[in-house]
């Protein structure tokens, strides 16, 4: 049963994350709603603003350039350097040299070529253009709201995700194991809010070109959906079942 049919509320919490990863695509899934963190501080070389996609020989990494300013910055704040020519190289990577011989391009290139011929000028508008794109087409219905949309909050790091999720009505927060070294779970029950653990298994699939000894994971999501198509969600969910 999936977690939306029962009882009680599950949030979970993230950055926004460019092109994001197959981990953040699975805790959107497990959740009944989901906060985009874009109030807290942009991380430089961090994900929000780049991921990796499969490439012929290696992985390849798109980096979104953005505009520097100080290390305060918060990303909502965060502004697109449209100065570099980034778009043309992010879509001529997936279209040329990354997935045009994936089983499932033609499906999806449209709304990619698309994607890079609008303007972008916030990296989380542009990162959360690209994670609803991706939700709708494995056919991921979480609601997703913005943090700096919900109110102002004075709390930080398990202070501030325990305001978030007590206000968005939450009575258990889905956390990425990642956190286990720095989330104080105390802090979440002051507030009535339990933690639950994702433990993430990252699903093995055929990627086009490649046999099953040469696997890549941890690439974007878009790399199982131009691989798999309409059984992308099915293999994602189906690791949470497995042993």
């Amino acid at each position: 049963m999936n977690r939306k049919d029962t009882a009680g509320c599950t949030v979970a919490l993230h950055q926004p994350h460019y092109l994001p990863w197959l981990g953040l695509l699975d805790k959107i899934d497990r959740s009944d709603r989901f906060v985009i963190l874009d109030n807290v501080q942009f991380e430089r070389r961090g994900w929000q603003n780049r991921n990796y996609v499969l490439g012929s020989a290696k992985p390849v990494l798109l980096t979104v350039p953005v505009i520097q300013g100080n290390r305060d910055d918060r990303i909502r704040d965060k502004r697109v350097d449209n100065s570099q020519n980034w778009k043309h190289r992010h879509y001529k990577a997936l279209a040329e040299h990354c997935y045009r011989k994936a089983p499932y391009w033609r499906v999806y290139r449209d709304e990619i070529a698309h994607l890079y011929e609008e303007e972008w000028d916030s990296l989380a508008d542009l990162a959360v253009a690209t994670t609803r794109m991706l939700m709708r087409w494995f056919g991921i219905d979480t609601p997703l709201l913005l943090a700096s949309e919900i109110g102002d909050f004075p709390g930080r790091k398990s202070e501030l995700l325990a305001q978030i999720c007590a206000k968005t009505g939450a009575d258990t927060m889905l956390s990425g194991d990642g956190a286990r070294d720095y989330l104080e779970p105390g802090v979440l029950r002051r507030y009535g809010i339990g933690v639950e653990w994702q433990d993430f298994r990252h699903p093995v699939y055929p990627q086009h070109a490649r046999g099953p000894a040469d696997f890549v994971p941890r690439l974007s999501a878009i790399d199982l959906l131009l691989n798999t198509g309409p059984e992308a969600l099915h293999l994602l969910r189906q690791t949470r079942t497995q042993s």
